[in-house]
């Protein structure tokens, strides 16, 4: 795994403080919990969550995962404040190396994370902060939540994959929108243009969340690895390419003891009962 070097801005208060982590009934609940500064992450914090999701990839005890934060935001994006001051020239290449060490990461290891990934989304997510969100498996959001990408504002381009998840979740035109003009969109309209999943009201928020977890954490869990592969991809490949992804994520399926037992549970017209293997 890249790393870059530890950021003299990240806080003082213990880490495990800050990025809460418990997990329950096989679902891993990384919790953003710095809600002064309305859960704006720092390097310290990426470096925790990009980890625990990686973790859960490999731990067969995690059948899911759940993203959300405390306080009135969900995430603000980034956390810039206090940022030292260059020194020294600036070397060509050195803010892409930043981003894809940085933003792209974080937002790599939702992505490729081998078990369902859940955001509740709790307040305001803005920027990369949005950005964790949608590149979540499924979306959540509370009633006052509110999704901004505000690079616009700052006079920059959208880092953190938004680029390549928005079009793919609203399509290009709706994408352009928002990242032209950063309007905040409330949580019925990121409902309505398909950028979250459920909106419930704030009290429901995490009893929604830990129900839809449930359902994840008692399923067959690689094949809805395999099935989020299979998505994931799909808007990248040509038919061919699909079609062999898909042939041969059956093929990888077929082997595990979830499909069997699927398949017995149907023969014997009894529901089946899935141990995530």
């Amino acid at each position: 795994m890249t790393t870059s070097s530890p950021d003299p801005t990240a806080s003082p208060e213990p880490l495990d403080s800050l990025i809460l982590h418990t997990t329950d009934n096989a679902v891993s609940w990384i919790t953003l919990n710095r809600p002064e500064a309305m859960n704006a992450v720092t390097w310290d914090q990426r470096e925790r969550v990009i980890a625990l999701l990686d973790e859960a990839s490999g731990d067969p005890g995690v059948r899911a995962v759940v993203i959300t934060a405390t306080g009135r935001g969900f995430c603000a994006g980034a956390d810039l404040r206090g940022a030292p001051a260059a020194t020294g020239e600036r070397v060509p290449g050195d803010v892409a190396r930043t981003v894809r060490r940085g933003a792209q990461r974080l937002i790599a290891a939702v992505l490729d994370c081998e078990k369902p990934v859940i955001a509740a989304v709790n307040g305001t997510a803005a920027g990369i902060g949005a950005h964790l969100a949608f590149a979540c498996d499924l979306v959540i959001a509370a009633e006052p939540a509110r999704f901004i990408e505000v690079f616009a504002r700052r006079g920059l381009v959208p880092d953190g994959g938004g680029a390549y998840l928005l079009p793919r979740l609203i399509g290009p035109q709706r994408a352009k929108e928002l990242m032209f003009f950063g309007d905040s969109v409330s949580a019925a309209e990121a409902e309505r243009l398909g950028l979250v999943n459920r909106v419930v009201p704030a009290d429901d928020l995490e009893k929604t969340a830990r129900e839809w977890a449930r359902r994840l954490a008692t399923g067959p869990t690689r094949a809805l690895a395999l099935t989020k592969q299979l998505v994931n991809a799909s808007l990248d490949s040509d038919r061919a390419t699909a079609f062999a992804a898909e042939a041969n994520a059956q093929e990888i399926n077929m082997t595990t003891a979830d499909a069997n037992e699927g398949v017995a549970g149907f023969v014997e017209r009894r529901p089946p009962s899935f141990r995530g293997r």
